[in-house]
Formats: C-alpha cells, structure tokens, sequence
C-alpha cells in the first residue's frame, strides 16, 4: 500500500518542535491552537507513534518525535531545493559589472558576496574605473551593466541613491589650510572632478595636483599622511580620515546621485539579476536610508 507524506503535517510539527507549545505554533502558521493539535494527532495516528510527551512542563519530543525532527527538516529542505530548482529560471554564465574605485569596496564588495553565493555558476568580472570611462565602456558593449555617479539630476541612469560629496582630510591635518590648496583625485576622468573644480573656481581658490593616476589606494594614502585633501561621497569615507567641516573654509560640494546603467539592447538573465541584487543591496545600505 502506497503510504504519501503530508508535507503540511510535517511543517506543523517542526513548527511546535521550534516554539516548544501549539499556541506559538499556531501563531506562526497562522492557525488556531485547535486546528495545530488536531495536525498532530493526524500525524501521530498515520505513525502509530506518539510524537510529544505531555506533562505540566509542556511539550517534549518522545523517542519516535526525536527520529522524525531530523528527518523532517532534511524533507523539507528538499521539498524547497526541487522547488527552487525547477521554478526558478536558470541564471549562469558571464557577467561583467563597471564600478567607480571608491564603491568597489564599500557599495559592492558584500553584493558581489551576495550574489556569488546565490548564483554560483554565474562568473563575475568587476571592471574598475571613473564614472565617465564605464559609461563609454558600456557604449561600446565591453561591460553588461555598471554604477556610475555624476551630479544630481545629470543622468539618464536609474537612480539608486544619492550622497553629498564632501571635503576629505587627515585626521587633524592642515592640508586644508595650504596655498595653492593640494587636491588629490583618484582620475583625471574623475567624475567628481569637474564639480571640484568649479567650486575652487567660484571660491577663487587656488589648487594644485598631487596625485592623479588611477588608484584609490594612491589617493588614499596621500591623504592619510596630510599631502593632500579630496572629495568623495560620505559614505566612503574611511573612519581613518575626517570629513571636513564648513569651518575649514573650503567651498561646498553638490550631491551626487549613484545611478545604475544597463544596456539599450536586451540584457541576460545573469545581467539582470545582478541588477536586482544591486538594487536591493543599496535598498538595505545605511546610505539608502
């Protein structure tokens, strides 16, 4: 004789195992204490086994309630494997993403971890340059999508976010304070390079270059031991560095917006659900907030 399990009565009973009573567990499922002790004593009429002890203390497990836990949740787990596996659409193959250098490690490196671990077969490239040098990048079809920042309300991208762009120094430094005032960019393509300068401009500030080649770190470390100031995004910001404040008489800064780019033609699955994972991360960032 065919003997099936109810996945439903097995559902109930893991519920009770976890909440140690019917009343919480029924909480839980939504259903009244009546209908959950009515599940296990189907349960246990269909095993010939009582599953829980009762006494004053409550519910615990009977010898048989123990055997069956283990092998309930192993069930279930591949009751939502099969599942997942033959509803969900099949997403591999190669993606590559564009970053600015300043949100390769703040912004993505934890959605990257993200994704890789939902989407194994997916294999991840990560491009990392200014925001213009991505926009073009994604023009002529070398990356599928990418994270690109520029002044509010300057881009055709969607918006993910959007942050002030501050004034960075060393800790107590007096960098700030020199003249000709020394700016470190990551990039001569920088997309914050042209607001930088515009607000020196208006300010008549005068500025000097000391390190433009590309690299965060370089930036970064020019900062670090008080050679230069730089502007970044708030968030950026390492707890190492101070955001400068309004008295330190430098000229303010616009906000900028993170927008996300993806392809006028039609994206691929991978692409897409990057997308999404790159969304939702951003959603739950404190910068989103």
């Amino acid at each position: 004789m065919t003997r099936n399990l109810d996945l439903a009565l097995i559902r109930t009973f893991l519920a009770v195992t976890e909440r140690g009573n019917m009343t919480a567990a029924g909480n839980a499922l939504h259903l009244t204490q009546s209908a959950v002790s009515q599940q296990i004593a189907r349960l246990e009429q269909a095993f010939g086994h009582e599953l829980f002890s009762r006494d004053r203390r409550g519910l615990r497990l009977t010898s048989a309630g123990e055997r069956l836990q283990g092998k309930a949740r192993r069930l279930l787990g591949l009751n939502d494997e099969i599942w997942a596996d033959m509803t969900t659409r099949r997403v591999e193959g190669p993606v590559r993403l564009g970053v600015p250098f300043d949100l390769a490690g703040p912004l993505i490196a934890p959605v990257l971890k993200g994704f890789a671990d939902a989407f194994p077969q997916v294999e991840i490239s990560l491009l990392c340059a200014s925001s213009p040098d991505l926009t073009h990048a994604l023009a002529r079809g070398e990356i599928d999508l990418a994270l690109v920042e520029t002044p509010l309300g300057a881009s055709e991208g969607e918006c993910l976010a959007v942050d002030r762009l501050v004034w960075v120094g060393a800790r107590g430094g007096v960098a700030h304070l020199k003249t000709p005032l020394p700016v470190s960019m990551v990039a001569e393509t920088c997309a914050f390079r042209p607001a930088v300068l515009a607000a020196l401009h208006n300010q008549d500030r005068e500025w000097r270059t000391v390190f433009e080649n590309g690299s965060i770190d370089a930036t970064t470390a020019t900062v670090t031991t008080d050679l230069a100031v730089t502007a970044w995004l708030a968030f950026t910001v390492p707890s190492h560095l101070d955001i400068l404040p309004a008295e330190a008489g430098l000229p303010p800064l616009p906000p900028f917006a993170i927008n996300l780019h993806l392809p006028t033609r039609d994206a691929d699955p991978a692409t897409l659900e990057l997308a999404r994972h790159i969304r939702e991360g951003l959603s739950r960032s404190q910068l989103a907030a």
